[in-house]
C-alpha cells in the first residue's frame, strides 16, 4: 500500500510568529511518519526556523520552489545545496502559479527534479490543466505532455521516488474542485502515463496527490480514492485544526 502524503502549501502567507506557533501546534499532534508523510510547505525566510522545530518529530519541512543549479549568478534564487544544507526534506516544483506567473517550463521542471534528486530531496512535481483545456478535452493530454517532461532521463527507481500532485488550474483557489472520481480518473491517467514510460514498477510505486480546493469537508472522499495518494492543500492547510484534519484523513492504520 503507498504511504500517503499530506503537504500544506503556505504559499506566500504568515509572518515568523504565525509559522512557529503553527509548527508548535501541529508537531506533538500529527500521526506516526510510518502512517502518513505530513509536511509543511513554507516559504524559504523561515525554513531553518521551522526545520529546527519540527526536528525529531514526525512533522516535515518542504521548499516551495528551488533552482536547478548549485551555485552562480542567480540573484534572488535558491540552490538545492542550500536547501540540503538547512534540513528541507521535500521541495514542491513546478506549481502551475510559478509557471503562470514566473515563466517555469516543462524544461526547467525536469532540470529541478534532477537537482532534487542530486541533493537527496523529495520532488513534489506539480501537472495540471486549464479550464480551457479541459472544456477542449485536451486534459489528460496536457497532464501526460508534462508528465512525461518532468520525468525524462530519471533512472526507473528515481520515478518511484517522486510525487505528483495533480491540480487542476481550475480548482486551486477558486472553491471548485473535481470530483473525487474526476480526480481519481486522471490520477489513474497519469499512473497509466508512468507505467507506458517506466514500467509498472514505478508506475505501482509512484505517489500522485490531488490538489485543488482541498479541505476537511472534502478530504475524506478524496483520499478513499484507488489513485489518489495524498494531498497538496493551499489554504485550507494555514490553521492547525484544518492541517491536522488533513493528514487524519490520510493515515494508514
Amino acid at each position: 500500500m503507498r504511504k500517503q502524503v499530506i503537504a500544506g502549501n503556505w504559499k506566500m502567507n504568515k509572518l515568523m510568529g504565525e509559522a512557529t506557533q503553527f509548527v508548535d501546534d501541529v508537531k506533538g499532534q500529527v500521526p506516526s511518519y510510518d502512517q502518513v508523510e505530513s509536511v509543511v510547505v513554507a516559504p524559504f525566510p523561515y525554513l531553518p526556523t521551522l526545520v529546527q522545530q519540527a526536528e525529531g518529530t514526525d512533522l516535515k519541512i518542504g521548499a516551495q520552489n528551488m533552482h536547478f543549479e548549485e551555485s552562480g549568478a542567480f540573484t534572488g534564487e535558491v540552490s538545492p545545496e542550500m536547501l540540503k544544507d538547512l534540513g528541507v526534506t521535500y521541495v514542491v516544483l513546478g506549481h502551475s502559479e510559478r509557471r503562470e506567473m514566473f515563466a517555469e517550463t516543462d524544461e526547467t521542471v525536469n532540470k529541478k527534479t534532477h537537482a532534487a534528486f542530486k541533493h537527496n530531496l523529495v520532488p513534489i512535481v506539480c501537472v495540471g490543466e486549464t479550464d480551457e483545456q479541459r472544456e477542449n478535452g485536451e486534459a489528460e493530454s496536457v497532464v501526460e505532455t508534462q508528465v512525461k517532461a518532468a520525468l525524462k532521463d530519471l533512472t526507473n527507481e528515481q520515478v518511484k521516488d517522486v510525487i505528483i500532485a495533480y491540480e487542476p488550474i481550475w480548482a486551486i483557489g477558486t472553491g471548485k474542485t473535481a470530483t473525487a472520481e474526476d480526480a481519481n480518473a486522471m490520477c489513474a491517467s497519469i499512473r497509466k502515463v508512468v507505467n507506458e514510460f517506466a514500467g509498472s514498477e514505478p508506475a505501482e510505486a509512484i505517489r500522485i496527490q490531488y490538489g485543488g480546493s482541498v479541505k476537511p469537508a472534502n478530504v475524506d472522499e478524496l483520499m478513499s480514492q484507488s489513485d489518489i495518494d495524498g494531498a497538496l492543500v493551499g489554504g485550507a492547510s494555514l490553521q492547525p485544526d484544518s492541517f491536522l484534519s488533513l493528514v487524519e484523513a490520510g493515515k494508514h492504520e
